[in-house]
């Protein structure tokens, strides 16, 4: 306790006020260095953020780095130059979307459980749409009735009714199972006989002999330019082939399937997929007329090839007929054959200034990446990286700037007191 704190403030007024406006003061003093810190740090903070780097150039003298530098950059230049400019053609202004129209027709005759075959017996559908099927083989169940028969198969048999009632409710027969058993089979409501689809026929040979005509035309929009892909002047008796007649629009089936790496005895039997896609890619920048179409072909079932189960390609259609009785009855025809798809894609380009200088400005922004690789190298692997840091990063603030403004003016003013001590000497001297 100090010799003043037991006096009360009645005793001595004076010296009571001196040290309570003393302590006062020392309180605010506090707060006030206390603001100022925080205020120099939030002036420290928006200082920082209102900065400005510049490039500093330094000029390293080093066969390694040079080189990977020099390597770098003609990486990305050839891969500029050779890909995106001469193989992607990244100067011109791309069209995906085109607009197609395909028209198929079929030609050829073949023979069949002896009856000769034309276009409308083996063509489905028949409206020479671009997806169709050639039918190779044919397994016929004649003169069917409504009424109930036995379903054959090996896994309807049966000795009692009860062996039947897990076929209820099944899609897998050629009717509505009753759940009766009849004749060693369970029974089933619909078109009778039954099919019998185990049965082994022959496929039409003649198939493979049979041409297919396309007449495929498409529509740049963007560009607004139409093309077909066959001229005015083709010679319709012409047949497809990659090299001799690669333009011409007549296909044989045999060389389709031959292209598609098939067999014609295996896909006759089982029916199959095949795939003609037609391929536009155009250049307009050259002559129109090289904007022409290229075939290619392949099986597009081919991943079911090994499966136990719809294996091939087959469908189902019925001819319906009435007895002079006014009864209905009608030939179920389960028809093998290869179905086909045919397929248009492609784009085009044209020369446009925007892309072109995008990817310009790409290229060089790209050729920077060298100047990075060889800053991490130097900055991290190098020996001496501390040295090239220094050289590289300097910082300067508003304070150096203006102690080193202050000291030009300083010089400044030297030396212009000293040019003017020495012309005032020079002018005494001439008077001397």
């Amino acid at each position: 306790m100090t010799s003043l704190e037991w006096l009360p403030a009645a005793c001595c007024p004076r010296v009571y006020s001196a040290t309570t406006t003393n302590l006062r003061v020392s309180h605010h003093h506090s707060k006030l260095i206390l603001c100022r810190k925080k205020a120099g740090r939030m002036l420290g903070f928006i200082t920082d953020f209102f900065t400005y780097e510049t490039t500093k150039s330094v000029v390293v003298k080093s066969w390694l780095v040079g080189s990977i530098n020099r390597f770098v950059q003609l990486l990305i230049i050839i891969y500029f130059v050779g890909w995106v400019f001469l193989h992607e053609r990244s100067y011109q202004t791309k069209s995906t979307g085109i607009e197609s129209a395909v028209m198929t027709k079929v030609k050829g005759f073949g023979r069949y459980n002896n009856q000769v075959m034309d276009v409308a017996d083996y063509v489905v559908p028949q409206q020479g749409t671009s997806v169709f099927c050639i039918i190779t083989r044919l397994i016929v169940t004649i003169n069917q009735t409504q009424g109930v028969c036995p379903q054959y198969g090996r896994r309807y048999v049966c000795t009692q009714n009860s062996d039947c009632d897990k076929h209820l409710g099944s899609n897998l027969a050629n009717g509505i199972f009753t759940g009766n058993c009849l004749t060693g089979y369970c029974e089933i409501e619909g078109w009778c006989p039954t099919e019998n689809d185990t049965v082994q026929t022959e496929y039409m040979e003649e198939v493979e002999n049979f041409t297919i005509f396309i007449k495929n035309s498409v529509r740049f929009a963007h560009f607004d330019i139409t093309r077909g892909n066959f001229p005015a002047d083709i010679d319709i008796k012409c047949i497809y082939h990659p090299v001799d007649h690669p333009y011409c629009p007549v296909f044989r089936v045999r060389d389709i399937l031959t292209h598609a790496n098939e067999s014609f005895s295996t896909i006759a039997r089982q029916g199959g997929q095949i795939g003609i896609h037609i391929r536009w890619m155009c250049d307009f920048d050259q002559a129109l007329d090289r904007c022409k179409p290229s075939y290619s072909f392949t099986r597009l079932d081919d991943v079911f090839e090994n499966n136990t189960i719809s294996k091939g390609y087959n469908f189902r259609f019925a001819k319906y007929y009435k007895t002079p009785d006014e009864e209905d009855y009608r030939t179920l025809h389960k028809a093998f054959g290869i179905h086909f798809d045919v397929m248009v894609s492609g784009h085009a380009g044209k020369f446009d200034v925007i892309p072109t200088l995008i990817n310009i400005v790409a290229a060089c922004t790209s050729v920077g990446l060298a100047t990075v690789l060889c800053d991490i190298i130097l900055l991290n692997f190098l020996r001496g990286a501390d040295q090239y840091k220094a050289k590289k990063f300097e910082e300067v603030s508003e304070v150096d700037i203006h102690a080193e403004s202050r000291s030009q003016s300083l010089l400044t003013l030297k030396n212009e007191g000293k040019i003017s001590e020495d012309s005032e000497t020079v002018a005494n001297g001439q008077q001397l």
